[in-house]
Parts: structure tokens; sequence; C-alpha cells
């Protein structure tokens, strides 16, 4: 699990440290997702299994808002994601 940022602040170019702070958190969100779906396949009491699978849905609502974000200031990423989502399209209308 993360408990620090991934990478070293001081080595990213001002102009990209808020896209980097950005992914930084969508990293954090993934790996709590991970984390609280994992713990709720294990939980026996179906409450403690219900709450971690409801935390969990929150999570990916936290990476969507960071994801917003992200693609508002880094327009490559957009064109990027728009065009993966594109290649599975093809790949699977094949």
């Amino acid at each position: 699990m993360l408990s620090t940022i991934p990478i070293d602040l001081k080595n990213i170019a001002e102009e990209d440290i808020d896209k980097e702070i950005l992914r930084a958190g969508i990293i954090a969100e993934l790996d709590a997702i991970n984390l609280y779906e994992q713990m709720a396949n294990l939980a026996k009491n179906e409450d403690i299994r219900k709450i971690l699978l409801d935390i969990a849905k929150e999570e990916k609502t936290h990476v969507g808002e960071f994801q917003a974000l992200l693609l508002r200031f880094d327009p490559q990423q957009k064109d990027e994601l728009e065009a993966g989502a594109e290649e599975v399209e093809e790949e699977l209308s094949k």
C-alpha cells in the first residue's frame, strides 16, 4: 500500500506538478479500492463486507474526481484516454 507520494515532486517541472499530484491521488484511490474490495471478499461478516464495498464505491468516485481534473489540465491525457476507448471498441467489434 502507498503511504507516500510515489514520485519526488522536487524533480518535477513546475508546470507538471499539479498533474503529478492528481495522478498520485488516482494511484492512492485505486490502491484503496483494491484493498477494500479484497478485504470485503475475505470478510465473514456480511455487515463488514457491505460497508467495505460501500467505501470502495466512494473511492471510485474519488478516482473520477481526480481524473476529471486531470483531463482539464492535461489535454494529451484526454486524447489518449479517448483513443484507448476507441481501440477497445474496434477490437471488440471484430
